[in-house]
């Protein structure tokens, strides 16, 4: 299956260059590129790729307000088709980081790691799967141990869920498939697998059953 994508950089060369390299790869299609966030989200709405290669720091529109804008919630009309974001970047600050988690980024990359990496990124994150880069990871580390397991307002990596993640989160609770939450959410299971795949990421889980646990340990569900 071709793996269809939107590059979205203001500076012309990096984009020729991501083209370049992604195209190079037999089971990747560059279907467009944007020079800021507001192509950004033209290009997703025309094109419905699957993946949006994002850059932060973009004019008219930068690359968090844009990812945000790409990843709200279309399954709340019934659309089935998902565009993931994987945030590509030289910023490694908090701001940055966190901001794009919280917009509901999939991935994020620094540019140094490109390219020995950004092929396998662009795959994991169209599979439904999270990618966060070395040079960042200790950042969501650090912050997670020191994150008190007290109710849902001392968290900060439940502060970054959506009320969609959020409304996913309490329905595991119960342990269900996906095509149990599918069918309960109205979406399809491979909506259900991107969710998943967002709340792992933005929470530090490992697995979908420490989902489960930090459901219980939260109070979104009760014992």
């Amino acid at each position: 299956m071709t793996i269809r994508i939107v590059v979205a950089d203001d500076q012309e060369q990096v984009r020729d260059g991501l083209f370049m390299l992604l195209t190079a790869e037999d089971d990747l299609e560059v279907v467009a590129l944007a020079a800021d966030g507001v192509e950004a989200v033209e290009a997703v709405d025309r094109e419905r790729p699957d993946v949006v290669v994002m850059d932060i720091r973009m004019p008219r529109l930068d690359g968090i307000e844009a990812t945000r804008r790409i990843t709200a919630d279309r399954d709340d009309d019934g659309a089935d088709e998902v565009t993931t974001v994987l945030v590509l970047t030289t910023f490694d600050h908090d701001d940055a980081l966190y901001g794009a988690l919280r917009a509901g980024a999939s991935g994020y990359m620094l540019k140094d790691a490109v390219p020995a990496r950004l092929a396998d990124a662009v795959r994991r994150v169209a599979d439904g799967g999270s990618w966060i880069d070395p040079g960042v990871a200790g950042k969501v580390i650090e912050t997670l141990r020191e994150t008190a397991p007290r109710d849902l307002r001392g968290l900060p990596s439940l502060e970054m869920l959506s009320p969609r993640e959020l409304e996913v989160l309490t329905l595991m609770g119960d342990a269900p498939s996906n095509s149990d939450l599918a069918a309960q959410l109205f979406v399809s299971e491979a909506t259900v697998k991107t969710h998943i795949s967002r709340l792992l990421m933005k929470t530090g889980s490992s697995e979908r059953a420490q989902l489960v646990a930090l459901a219980y340990r939260t109070g979104l569900v009760q014992p």
